[in-house]
């Protein structure tokens, strides 16, 4: 866990001369022991003082700011992140998202202490918080995506719920409108800055499970063993779409009539997704389902047939229901502290994107009783607002969410089946490993492809070092290494052939007489099969280079 806080006055946070912001990396955080190595690396320590001067010019607070950064983007980083630890040097950040994490981070504290004002030097906060602001604006420039908005599409049913949730305490700066590629989507009707709230809706018109507790189906439900909160709020919604007097009938009407994500592909989808992660995801996601319908039914319609109508609980409708959830629900921690698993009317049309303008929501406000989607980074007029549905590869975006994100998902992972067993971790040695499961990407995201690292991550390439020479703790241009590199890269280029060839040739389908969901299955074949070749090409350079140096040193002797 992340946490960046403020001293108190009993911690020097104010002084004569100005005052302090302490970042620390608590040890709560699952991944303190490798996180607290990057620290240790860049020559920080898990709890860092930052201190602030009053009489600091712009230029010094963006200094400071630039430490608090270094600092912080570390704190933030995720598994994928910290496992490729790759920082962007071009473009100044490890990711898009860590980067606007990071920044909000700090942000959110600065803005607290000022609201607070509870500080003697409120310039020196009122400082930092002007250079933290101009940074995000600079950073959301830099990532700025154009939608094209289909002006053709009149969302008359999308426009009706937004009226609906708006009689109901609905505040919203967003307008719904058709967006070329991504279907409906959320777009702002003015200039939204950092902090507005774009979206709020109010806790009465979030279903959640408690729709459930009030029901004559809590009866029934609740008294079955591992049934959880989410699967009744699924079957009751099962049902209450087809109550005409249900108080939510604008959401049920605006709600597709099939969802089109992996988990409706067809029959030719799947045989196109022969030798793909999406394929196995998909029909391991299915089967888990069929079993959870079977246990569920026909029994309940059976032994409840009033409560639970056969014609309303098949299995295609309890798929359609699983799509509806999977693909529309979100994570909500209420005022009570309990986390629960909700569908939000409006909320749903926000799309998800690798540079979201959303990065924190989830958290009922106490103080409002509503649920509050506050921008990350500016958001400027007939500019599609966007959030995160979290750090999800483009397999588990198309099983799921049925789509296939624009850009470079650094998400998009392979996992390496190597028994590595016990952690290889030690402080004194700088190749030492202390992952446990192993993975690769696309070796186009990597900014070194220098000997030694090929554009391949260095987790992978010091434990298969380690295997061939256990007592190896360093890289070093002399033969008996340089020998080493050679045995890694044809292992790993011989690995990744043999994925190659299970993938076949290219297909590219019928053009535009291809159905949905074989289209997003040949998108995301080819787009493994990009991966792929991006390894082998690093790989087949690497050896180039290792075999040069290695001509080299043989040469001298």
């Amino acid at each position: 866990m992340a946490d960046v806080e403020a001293c108190s006055s009993r911690d020097s946070l104010e002084n004569g001369d100005g005052c302090s912001l302490v970042l620390e990396l608590t040890e709560d955080d699952l991944l303190f022991h490798k996180k607290k190595k990057l620290l240790n690396d860049k020559g920080f320590g898990v709890k860092e003082q930052i201190h602030l001067q009053s009489s600091m010019c712009p230029d010094s607070i963006s200094n400071r700011l630039e430490t608090m950064l270094r600092i912080g983007r570390i704190i933030h980083l995720d598994e994928v992140e910290l496992y490729f630890g790759e920082f962007d040097t071009q473009m100044g950040f490890y990711s898009p998202k860590n980067e606007l994490e990071t920044l909000n981070s700090i942000l959110a504290r600065v803005n607290t202490l000022l609201s607070r004002q509870m500080h003697k030097k409120m310039n020196v906060w009122q400082g930092l918080q002007a250079a933290i602001i101009l940074k995000i604006q600079e950073f959301g420039n830099q990532i700025k995506e154009v939608a094209r908005i289909d002006k053709n599409y009149t969302c008359e049913k999308e426009k009706c719920l937004v009226q609906w949730g708006e009689s109901n305490g609905v505040k919203t700066k967003l307008e719904i409108a058709y967006v070329g590629g991504a279907g409906r989507g959320a777009v702002a009707m003015e200039d939204l800055r950092v902090g507005d709230i774009a979206l709020e809706i109010p806790v009465s018109i979030i279903l959640s499970e408690d729709l459930v507790h009030k029901s004559d189906m809590y009866n029934v439900l609740g008294k079955i063993e591992g049934m959880s909160s989410e699967t009744m709020l699924l079957l009751w919604s099962m049902k209450e779409k087809h109550n005409c007097g249900s108080k939510f009938k604008n959401y049920f009407d605006c709600l597709p009539k099939e969802f089109h994500t992996g988990l409706s592909f067809g029959v030719d989808a799947i045989m196109a997704l022969e030798g793909t992660l999406l394929l196995e995801e998909i029909m391991q996601a299915k089967e888990h389902l069929r079993t959870q319908y079977d246990e569920l039914f026909p029994r309940l319609c059976n032994d409840y047939p009033d409560i639970f109508p056969p014609k309303f609980y098949t299995w295609e409708q309890f798929l359609w229901a699983c799509e509806l959830f999977y693909s529309n629900s979100m994570k909500i921690i209420f005022a009570d502290g309990k986390l629960r698993t909700c569908l939000i009317p409006i909320a749903g049309f926000l799309n998800h994107s690798l540079n979201p303008h959303i990065v924190h929501y989830g958290r009922v406000d106490s103080a409002t009783n509503s649920l509050k989607f506050p921008l990350s980074r500016p958001c400027n007029i007939g500019e599609q607002c966007c959030l995160s549905y979290g750090n999800f590869s483009t397999s588990h975006l198309i099983t799921f969410y049925g789509f296939s994100p624009q850009g470079d998902n650094r998400y998009d992972v392979i996992p390496i089946d190597i028994d590595v067993g016990q952690a290889d971790c030690f402080e004194d040695c700088p190749m030492s490993n202390c992952w446990t499961t192993h993975m690769v990407r696309g070796t186009w995201l990597s900014k070194n492809h220098n000997i030694f690292y090929y554009g391949l991550p260095s987790p992978l390439l010091d434990y298969l070092r380690r295997v061939r020479n256990p007592m190896q703790c360093e890289k070093t241009l002399q033969q008996p290494d340089l020998e080493i590199e050679l045995e890694v890269l044809e292992d790993l280029q011989s690995t990744f052939s043999n994925m190659m060839e299970i993938l076949g040739d290219t297909d590219f389908g019928d053009g535009e007489n291809t159905s949905w969901d074989v289209k997003l299955a040949l998108e995301f074949k080819d787009l493994q099969r990009r991966i792929i070749s991006s390894i082998l090409t690093s790989c087949s350079a690497g050896r180039s280079l290792v075999e040069s140096e290695l001509s080299r040193v043989m040469s001298k002797d």
